[in-house]
């Protein structure tokens, strides 16, 4: 260990016991005081074991063979488990990446915020009561005091996320481990997050082992990285020279699977639209107690739009601007309060059936949509259920020839969902989707849950189904990057109405609303160069 190194991993070896398989290999990195450090690589690179490691939680099933970790000169993997439950927390804080596991449903905010501070400190509570209040005022809690006797699912993702760290932040730990911190959120609630944990760790001088998929993030907050693939590491650097010149066959794939602008596609938008949608308003019932009954919520305001043959519009948003609401209620899968839903010209209730035939949907996660008790084939099959005239043999056909179209063999027809990967998952539900040949398709964050390449390929699989069979489509997604290659026209929306709306160039070059350019200054601008590098550019900041 170097003088002036907080954290020296070396050789570090993990394997799944009673299998001898080896699931990190010789892995060696160190990180300074003050530093922040990145690990980068796709589910199942081995990054989150790893880091794991360094406080011994890993999986019953997963043990150590080789290695030494050492932190402020001690080797941790040789100290007593007392020594450990001292050092997690106080010496080493993590923040995981779904803030609603890792906060207790049954305590309040208040009781899980001082837990920390009566174990590792000889804090009176009153000063841990002060101390807890100013540190929720620094994470942009707005309502400290009434904060500390809420429960954790009375706040949105991002303010959980929050709260998370500054439970951690409160015992001024030496390193914080953030394993994927801001998979979960959207572009813009993904920046505050980490620009307050960037402001924190810098106020303390903490050091940050920050572990992702999410490359543009790393690139913009870390100044050293390691990339990891199946267990190993294949390229180490400053952030700026693996992304501009990068060594490794795999680095430049995660690179060159960013997305980037589509081309243009000419629209016929003088016809009548396949969907229109005419000032829909959504009340959801309010919260009703002993005495009296809640007042209703209002998701969507009088909200309207039109998708055209053929044409495939972004829905964008924060979380809780009503992009899914509104994508819900256009599929009839939430009953409009007010407004209609036009299909071809006429009212979707003319011929619901038939509406709902060519209506299908693409969830967010593919797994909670696909019954897990049928096989791949008779999921496929199921959708063409209600498909008049067709017999049995054609059924199984169209299924088989629809498992091709999205690039699964007939190899994975008696297959479970279970089974699969959740991009295989992913390109099953898509082929749910479009067996019935589909007028119009609705996608709600089809592929936030996917690592960067499979991402990659679900869009490219997407964006070929949609010229072959000419699909209209609603495309909701909070990644702006993934609607800058797909969308033909772009519609933003904030707090149940729409702001801003126009084609996708126009929306991303010269948008004209403050919260349009606030979500565009989330995500980059992606210049390839000729050694299979990115150069990014940081939208609207000068």
């Amino acid at each position: 260990m170097t003088e002036g190194t907080l954290l020296s991993v070396r050789n570090l070896s993990l394997q799944i016991a009673r299998r001898d398989v080896g699931v990190v290999k010789d892995v060696s990195f160190d990180v300074a005081p003050g530093e922040i450090f990145g690990i980068v690589g796709e589910s199942g690179s081995g990054k989150s074991l790893a880091t794991r490691a360094l406080v011994s939680l890993l999986p019953p099933v997963i043990r150590k063979i080789a290695g030494t970790i050492i932190f402020k000169g001690r080797d941790i993997t040789a100290i007593s488990e007392k020594d450990l439950r001292s050092l997690r927390g106080a010496e080493i804080g993590l923040v995981f990446q779904e803030p609603m596991t890792s906060l207790n449903p049954s305590m309040t905010i208040g009781r899980q915020l001082e837990e920390g501070l009566a174990l590792h400190t000889q804090d009176t509570p009153s000063v841990r009561h002060e101390k807890i209040l100013s540190m929720l005022g620094r994470v942009g809690i707005r309502d400290p005091e009434r904060a500390l006797d809420s429960y954790p699912h009375e706040f949105s993702g991002g303010m959980r996320q929050r709260i998370m760290l500054a439970s951690v932040m409160l015992l001024k730990p030496a390193l914080l481990i953030a394993d994927e911190p801001t998979t979960a959120l959207d572009a813009v609630i993904q920046r505050d997050v980490m620009e307050l944990m960037v402001e924190l760790t810098k106020a303390e001088g903490t050091a940050v082992l920050l572990i992702s998929h999410d490359l543009p993030m790393v690139a913009r907050y870390t100044d050293r990285i390691v990339v990891m693939e199946k267990g190993s590491i294949v390229e180490a650097g400053t952030t700026e020279q693996i992304l501009e010149r990068p060594q490794h066959p795999y680095t430049r794939k995660l690179l060159s699977s960013l997305p980037v602008r589509g081309e243009v596609r000419s629209i016929d938008t003088t016809s009548a639209p396949m969907i229109s949608a005419r000032n829909i308003v959504v009340d959801y019932p309010g919260r009703k107690s002993f005495l009296k009954k809640g007042e209703p919520k209002r998701a969507l305001h009088g909200v309207s739009i039109d998708i055209h043959e053929g044409e495939v519009v972004a829905l964008v948003g924060g979380s809780g601007s009503g992009k899914t609401t509104l994508g819900r209620t256009i599929a009839g899968l939430v009953k409009e309060t007010e407004g209609q839903v036009l299909f071809q010209g006429r009212t979707r209730d003319h011929d619901w059936r038939d509406y709902r035939l060519n209506c299908q949907m693409v969830f967010q996660d593919p797994y909670s949509s696909l019954d897990p008790r049928m096989t791949i084939l008779a999921l496929v099959e199921e959708a063409l259920r209600l498909v008049p005239g067709i017999e049995r043999a054609a059924k199984m056909k169209r299924a088989y020839e629809t498992l091709d179209e999205v690039g699964l063999s007939a190899d994975f027809a008696l297959r479970y969902p279970h089974e699969l990967s959740g991009g295989q998952r992913q390109r099953v539900a898509i082929a749910r989707a479009i067996a019935r040949r589909p007028r119009f398709l609705i996608a709600d964050e089809p592929v936030s849950a996917l690592d960067v390449t499979v991402r990659a390929q679900v869009l490219s699989l997407f964006s070929d189904l949609q010229k072959r069979y000419g699909f209209s489509c609603l495309f909701i997604s909070h990644d702006l990057g993934v609607v800058e290659q797909v969308a033909d026209r772009v519609i933003v929306m904030q707090d149940g109405r729409i702001i801003e709306q126009g084609d996708r160039n126009t929306i991303f070059d010269t948008p004209k609303e403050a919260y349009t350019r606030r979500l565009l200054s989330a995500i980059p601008a992606l210049d390839l160069n000729e050694t299979g590098g990115v150069k990014l550019k940081w939208r609207l900041e000068a």
